[in-house]
């Protein structure tokens, strides 16, 4: 349900008798104490309004020399304007439902680690989250659903964090969940929506309490005040200077505050994802994530074609607690001309797997050779990057990586992310077959139809496997 949003709009004006004063002689200007006052009163009513979880808008000022983001941005604010809502309600004002009480027990956050968060991110402290991932949050489709366990990911900018999320969602449902009796590709349609929250603080907890190492782990929430103020090297958002920090050196208590907090990563306006993405990093600590990145990565969010996309080290430290730029196994020195330092790739067999193809990388011949840590995980369940877009493909066979015997024939399911797909896809795999070209040597015409995306994919860890989509039109 949509959490009502209130931004109050404050317009101030002289009072008549400074107004009218030039125009009548007889009157005297405002007196300059009398002006301070006033202006005082306004600070007074800004902080009772930002208290209570409220934003007083700014006007809008004409900027010939405004960014691409920027342009962006005011292009949403006049979207909005359009359908009714109020200027900067989606932009910077957070449901009041959503934000903690300042007294609550966390650690402040201070200027200069959001600049260490900001630089780490984007590569300097002035660029900020543009309205995409503003507006984007952890949500489920429906509980008693065909789709109850699935995760809505349209947005292209944030949709990779949302599918690792939604695997390690089905990981718990299907593997790890001990009062799940019935572990099958129906008992995921089965979900109350309190059973839906359940699932998204384990997964939250678990890939955060990775990223500690096993040893401690921090949340992020927002709170109603703010902790400093914007400074010449620091562009405030509004929000990141609200953060409070609450560490755990125990993955049960981090998983019950989750649970008691899940609101503010599920709700709509609650920043969800950006408050994870924080939590993430703040959990593996920023020193940490330079000594895992090497010297092809400096930051870890890349702007492509008007949004924010994140790297790959992202994807790595949620799959495998280690930002890694790479996908092959272990560190390497590919470079000759940098003899002493290492390319940096996966250490360690994951619970959630990486595959990867793309149609444009084959024809040039430069696909990343995926590493077996990384194709082989512990539970049958992979977030797939197919032609740059991101999807989960999962088994219900816990043994399918353990017993090569399992592996001849058997079933796969595959989720994309978006609205459009109402029912899962139900793959049958069948690796002795080697018969999959001439299958689709009948349509010459679409290399697509031929060819299709999602069954290349499977190939790179199955080569020569044949895939029947039981009756589902192919797709990716």
């Amino acid at each position: 349900m949509k959490q009502s949003v209130t931004t109050v709009q404050l317009g101030y004006s002289l009072p008549m008798d400074k107004r009218t004063s030039e125009r009548e002689p007889g009157r005297k200007p405002m007196e300059l104490e009398e002006i301070t006052t006033k202006i005082s009163e306004l600070d007074k009513w800004r902080s009772i309004f930002s208290s209570q979880g409220l934003e007083i808008s700014k006007p809008i000022v004409q900027d010939n020399h405004k960014t691409e983001e920027e342009s962006e941005d005011r292009a949403e604010t006049s979207s909005s304007k359009k359908h009714g809502i109020i200027p900067g309600s989606l932009f910077y004002s957070i449901p009041r439902e959503l934000i903690i009480a300042s007294d609550h027990g966390g650690q402040p956050i201070s200027i200069e680690m959001a600049t260490e968060l900001r630089k780490i991110l984007f590569g300097n402290a002035f660029q900020t989250f543009n309205y995409e991932w503003k507006k984007s949050f952890f949500k489920f489709r429906d509980a008693f659903s065909d789709m109850a366990y699935a995760l809505d990911a349209e947005k292209a900018g944030t949709r990779s964090i949302q599918l690792v999320v939604q695997a390690h969602i089905i990981k718990y449902l299907l593997f790890t969940n001990n009062d799940c009796n019935h572990r099958s590709i129906k008992s995921l349609s089965e979900l109350t929506q309190k059973q839906q929250e359940r699932a998204l603080a384990a997964s939250l907890a678990d890939i955060l309490w990775t990223a500690g190492d096993m040893k401690r782990a921090t949340i992020c929430l927002i709170t109603n005040d703010s902790y400093f103020t914007e400074s010449p090297d620091y562009k405030t958002d509004n929000f990141t200077e609200k953060l409070q920090l609450f560490e755990f050196a125990e993955k049960d208590k981090l998983e019950k505050f989750l649970c008691v907090h899940i609101h503010c990563f599920k709700d709509e306006g609650s920043h969800g994802v950006i408050l994870f993405l924080y939590s993430l990093l703040f959990s593996r600590t920023i020193i940490r994530i330079h000594q895992d990145l090497d010297y092809t990565t400096t930051h870890l969010l890349h702007f492509c074609l008007g949004n924010y996309t994140v790297r790959q080290a992202v994807l790595n430290l949620m799959l495998t607690g280690r930002a890694s730029p790479h996908v092959f196994n272990g560190d390497q020195a590919l470079d000759p001309e940098r003899l002493g330092q290492k390319h940096h790739g996966v250490l360690t067999r994951t619970d959630v797997g990486y595959l990867q193809w793309s149609r444009e990388e084959m024809e040039q011949d430069k696909l990343p050779q995926v590493g077996s840590m990384l194709k082989t995980p512990k539970f049958p369940l992979w977030l797939c990057n197919i032609n740059g877009t991101y999807s989960v493909l999962f088994g219900t066979n816990a043994s399918l990586l353990c017993d090569w015997k399992m592996e001849h024939t058997f079933e796969l399911y595959f989720y994309n992310g978006q609205s459009s797909q109402s029912k899962t896809a139900h793959l049958k795999i069948d690796t002795h077959s080697h018969g999959w070209e001439g299958h689709y040597k009948i349509d010459e015409g679409d290399r697509e139809k031929r060819f299709p995306s999602l069954e290349m994919t499977i190939r790179t860890k199955w080569e020569g496997a044949a895939i029947n989509w039981n009756g589902t039109v192919p797709f990716f």
